[in-house]
């Protein structure tokens, strides 16, 4: 809990307080078994990813550095962990498929679980450590990209920033200082490290640049705290109210949330993805997929929907030409969904962006934005050829903090992602190492079984 005195410190102070002290975090049970679900939701869709195309570039970069070291890049060599993390982290993101954080902080499962894990297998900390160096990273990133309408990630997206690669530095310096035990001062000197590296641009959507936002946000944030070990003295009033903040919102807009570390837990809002791609889609894609079977057979002469306005800011391409573009369409994601897909990983290539079927629909199909609208619902409306109206709404989509995915939804998501790769056997023993995490051994099990030249 947030003490008296600890109100009574700036919000750098209160960063560098909660973080410095990581491994006295009281840590409910809730959300401990919450940051266990965000591991297991990391690995399979880190694991799904492994042949993409953006991975395959990072990766072999980070092969030709050549940098030493015992942090595991999944199903490849060892590195260093900056260069472990920069590749895990764009993996996990490379499908859009990882968790995400409802009040606008982005996806903070990839950079925090990339880093911790790579900074784990180069420093002497035990799994313990581990989890509680993760949730402090975790609640980092949360609380300084989060707040509602009109807080600080939605405002960020509006002006063109990916809020993953922003606030993402920031959560990842506090996992790798927690790892490191740095001191106060160093915690400080850390996260102005990573201040004066925070950017990413929104437009990135649809391209490699996206899913590279989290892996570089990985990578400079254990660059920060690794340079704050060594002495490097970093700028301490980024966090304060007229720090980073003001500087991406000149305007002054957005309200800074308040860091009550202990008091609200930001891992029990995360959300974990049922559809492969951007959040702002899902909504659309089930409202979608329940018209879908009273569809089969009658002939669609127009269609309505009706979303959130942000929803087509981050996913508003109307004709996709590319899988990765698809994503990040509203529009052809319902096409898609009003045609049968399910949309789960494997929906998004390039035969299904051809597929004439959801294309002829394009042309019939009207999106608006509505004001005032949940960021989790959606209605459409479909108009048949014999004079019929098909409706059809969601309130708040599957994955949502919300509406949940059950354990066994998440088993089975990560199991649909990661027996391809790894086969059933091995498989299991990860989903199991993750599930306990915090028994002794589990990250050497976890690091042997994604071990491998890839």
């Amino acid at each position: 809990m947030t003490t008296k005195a600890e109100t009574a410190l700036t919000r750098g102070e209160q960063l560098s307080h909660f973080i410095s002290h990581a491994n006295q975090l009281v840590v409910p049970p809730a959300v401990r078994h919450e940051a266990k679900r965000a591991l297991i939701d990391f690995l399979g869709v880190a694991l799904g990813a492994v042949n993409d195309d953006a991975v395959n570039s990072v990766r072999q970069v980070a092969k030709k550095w050549n940098a030493a070291g015992d942090a595991q890049i999944f199903l490849s060599t060892t590195t260093t962990p900056a260069l472990a993390a920069l590749v895990n982290a764009t993996m996990a993101h490379a499908a859009d498929y990882d968790d995400t954080h409802p009040a606008g902080a982005g996806h903070p499962g990839g950079p925090c679980w990339s880093t911790a894990l790579a900074m784990a297998q180069a420093h002497p900390v035990d799994e313990e450590q581990i989890l509680r160096a993760f949730i402090t990273g975790f609640e980092v990133m949360a609380k300084l990209g989060g707040g509602w309408v009109p807080g600080v990630g939605r405002n960020l997206q509006r002006r063109g920033f990916h809020p993953t690669s922003v606030v993402g530095r920031a959560g990842a310096a506090a996992v790798a200082a927690a790892i490191l035990q740095l001191s106060e001062e160093q915690v400080r000197n850390a996260l102005g490290a990573a201040a004066t590296m925070m950017g990413g641009l929104q437009k990135s959507s649809g391209t490699h640049g996206k899913p590279f936002h989290a892996g570089k946000a990985a990578m400079d944030g254990i660059l920060a705290a690794e340079l704050a070990a060594e002495n490097f003295v970093g700028a301490h009033h980024f966090y304060e109210a007229d720090g980073w903040v003001k500087i991406f919102i000149q305007d002054g807009s957005a309200e800074i949330p308040p860091l009550d570390f202990g008091e609200s837990w930001e891992l029990l809002t995360n959300g974990y993805k049922l559809y492969a791609s951007c959040r702002g889609t899902h909504a659309s894609i089930e409202t979608a997929r329940k018209l879908y079977p009273q569809l089969q057979g009658r002939t669609i002469t127009r269609i309505s929907a009706k979303v959130h306005p942000m929803g087509m800011v981050n996913a508003g391409i109307m004709h996709p030409r590319t899988p990765l573009e698809s994503k990040f369409s509203i529009p052809h994601c319902i096409t898609l969904a009003l045609s049968g897909y399910a949309l789960t990983d494997t929906d998004f290539t390039q035969a299904t962006v051809d597929d004439p079927r959801p294309r002829a629909l394009l042309p019939l199909l009207d999106v608006e934005a509505v004001d005032g609208q949940s960021a989790s619902s959606a209605f459409i409306d479909v108009w048949l050829d014999d004079g019929s109206v098909l409706h059809a709404h969601t309130d708040v989509y599957r994955g949502h903090a919300q509406n949940p995915l059950s354990d066994d939804e998440l088993r089975a998501k990560f199991d649909a992602l990661t027996v391809p790769v790894l086969g059933a056997a091995r498989s299991a023993q990860l989903y199991d190492a993750a599930l306990h995490f915090e028994r002794p051994g589990s990250l050497t099990r976890i690091t042997g079984l994604l071990a491998g030249d890839h």
